[in-house]
C-alpha cells in the first residue's frame, strides 16, 4: 500500500482498549501487576513513535491483510476513520516493548507507512 492515505488518530485511546490491555497483560503478569500497568496507562500522556521502531522493539511478526483484524483497520485508514492510540508496556527484563493493545492497528499502519508516527501511551 502506498502512502496516499492520511492516517487519522483519536486524541485518546478508546475506553474498551484498557480492558483489552488488562486481559492481555494478565497472561504475562500477576493480576495486581497487570492492574497497576493499566492504571498507569490510563493516566499517562500520549507520545509518538515510528511504526518501524515499535515493531523492532517489540519483536512481533508483521501480520498482513490475510488477518481479518488488520484488514478491518486498513479499511478504517482508507475511509479516514480515526484509529485508537496504542497501549505499550516496557518489559525491561527482556529488553522489549509489549503491545498491550493495538497490535492489529500497528500492523495496518506499518503496511501503509513504516515511518508513520503512531500515538501511544507507554509505561
Amino acid at each position: 500500500m502506498s502512502k496516499t492515505f492520511s492516517i487519522q488518530w483519536l486524541s485518546q485511546p478508546e475506553t474498551r482498549d484498557y480492558p483489552a490491555a488488562a486481559s492481555y497483560l494478565n497472561l504475562l503478569y500477576p493480576p495486581s501487576t497487570a492492574a497497576k500497568y493499566v492504571a498507569r496507562l490510563r493516566s499517562d500522556r500520549i507520545i509518538t513513535f515510528k511504526a518501524k521502531d515499535i515493531f523492532r522493539s517489540s519483536g512481533l511478526p508483521l501480520l498482513d491483510v490475510s488477518n481479518s483484524h488488520v484488514e478491518k483497520d486498513l479499511r478504517r485508514i482508507r475511509t479516514g476513520q480515526k484509529l485508537s492510540p496504542l497501549l505499550l508496556v516496557r518489559d525491561r527484563q527482556h529488553g522489549k516493548v509489549i503491545v498491550a493493545d493495538g497490535y492489529h492497528r500497528l500492523c495496518a499502519v506499518y503496511s501503509c507507512d513504516e515511518d508513520a508516527l503512531i500515538p501511544c501511551k507507554i509505561v
